[in-house]
């Protein structure tokens, strides 16, 4: 899967337990040595995932019109009641609600609440089996973000050494600042940092979706519990609009849920599925994510091919008009400037790549904000800094030994290049560098170089 085009492995800890993400951890570690790349690792917390408990027969099949009830005392349901894991449900809800069980497939309507009991009218039914989640349609649950095995969750992670940490179900800037201070402590010792995403899959989160974006490193467009909430008509706006504002932000972006859901079964995907990820992809997504289809499914190394091939086409589809992105831009840092010079640059002199020297990652991080048929190249000797930019769009990396010498590092960078295959003796390339070397955020240089010519 990584040979064919992985960059993220995601880590679901919805399931398992800590040793088991640890250990799938380091297969993506080995796994990625072998294939000289260097792949992130995303760990996904479960949050505040509402569930119905257990049957005693493991499912029952709902009828409509049928009174059902959500029982936060029972132990094991049957056909006409089921307990719930999450107790608080009753306070939340009241007549009228329409609740949303199984990914919105069956459908209930709140008809009263009695203490730790909610009765409802079946609407829409079907099979119901175990521990399947709850939404409220319209949003309004008061569950915590962030829950104590998501705490726990956040300390397995940083030791592990994940690069990335997804938040599920943030309300609010609130959520991801407590998330980014519970990160901050459980690395403090061991210098550990890694970036948060925020998943977007609450109605909440819509009116505070700026403020989420700003606290965050980067968000993931969750459409199925997004759509669950908001109602699927709704979800294809809310992406453009979360792509749109994210990259504005300079944050990453994610769109996951069922992008190519037919091929946990089928060796091809449907051409609505090949339309979905391609629009995703035009809308200014870094990544498009897969779930079941890697997780369990039949084709996962087929299923990455495929999406691969399908965001090349879409890349190749596209119309650059890099200037109308700087019009009426006020820059207020100079590496961010150095960043926008170089893409300019780059783009009208039509150079074979743009090279960052670069510690932090920043600076090819805003060059991604803007589309560019200008490949990208982060050279750094941080491996923690090309696992991260693993995930920011148009960016490849290499890794630079480090160098106090601005020379002798354009020389090594040049080498470099040309023994990837990345350019070649004439070539024109635009390199930004940092002066004095080694300080994080300190590009403050932009120098246009045809490869084999010094001086």
């Amino acid at each position: 899967m990584i040979r064919a085009g992985v960059d993220v492995v995601r880590l679901n800890f919805s399931h398992g337990t800590a040793e088991d993400h640890a250990a799938r951890a380091g297969l993506v570690r080995a796994a990625a040595l072998a294939c000289d790349r260097e792949v992130a690792i995303m760990a996904d917390l479960q949050g505040p995932k509402i569930r119905i408990g257990k049957f005693a027969e493991g499912k029952v099949q709902l009828e409509p019109g049928q009174p059902f009830v959500l029982d936060a005392t029972c132990e094991l349901g049957d056909a006409s009641r089921v307990g719930l894991d999450y107790p608080d449900l009753p306070r939340d809800v009241q007549a009228g609600d329409i609740l949303l069980l199984n990914d919105g497939l069956i459908r209930l309507r709140v008809t009263r609440v009695a203490g730790s009991e909610i009765h409802t009218e079946v609407l829409v039914g079907g099979e119901l089996s175990n521990n399947k989640g709850i939404n409220r349609q319209g949003g309004g649950l008061t569950a915590p973000a962030l829950t104590g095995k998501d705490m726990e969750d956040i300390r397995s992670a940083v030791q592990m050494g994940v690069d990335y940490i997804a938040v599920s179900f943030p309300k609010n800037r609130t959520d991801i600042e407590m998330a980014r201070q519970l990160v901050a402590i459980a690395g403090a010792q061991i210098g550990a940092r890694p970036q948060l995403i925020a998943k977007i899959e609450r109605a909440e989160a819509i009116a505070a979706l700026e403020e989420i974006i700003e606290a965050s490193d980067g968000i993931m467009v969750a459409r199925g519990d997004l759509a669950v909430e908001v109602g699927a008509a709704a979800v294809p706006a809310l992406q453009k609009r979360m792509i749109r504002l994210a990259r504005l932000h300079n944050r990453t972006v994610i769109t996951a849920t069922q992008m190519m859901e037919s091929m946990i079964v089928n060796a091809m995907p449907t051409r609505a599925e090949v339309s979905d990820v391609a629009n995703a992809v035009l809308d200014g997504t870094d990544a498009v994510m897969l779930s079941a289809e890697t997780a369990i499914g039949r084709y996962p190394v087929e299923t990455v091919e495929a999406m691969a091939s399908i965001c090349l086409e879409a890349e190749k589809s596209q119309h650059f008009e890099l200037d109308k992105d700087f019009l009426d831009q006020t820059f207020h840092r100079v590496d961010q400037s150095i960043a926008y010079g170089a893409l300019f640059t780059a783009h009208h002199l039509r150079c074979k790549a743009i090279c960052a020297l670069t510690h932090s990652g920043a600076t090819t991080l805003w060059m991604s904000r803007h589309d560019s048929a200008t490949p990208i190249y982060a050279l750094t000797p941080r491996v923690t800094t090309q696992r991260k930019v693993a995930l920011y769009r148009n960016v490849r990396t290499l890794h630079l030994e480090e160098s106090g010498d601005r020379d002798a590092s354009l020389l090594a960078a040049e080498k470099l290049l040309v023994e990837k295959g990345v350019a070649e003796p004439g070539d024109l390339v635009v390199f930004t560098v940092g002066e004095p070397m080694g300080s994080p955020g300190g590009t403050n240089t932009l120098k246009i170089v045809r490869i084999g010519q010094h001086g």
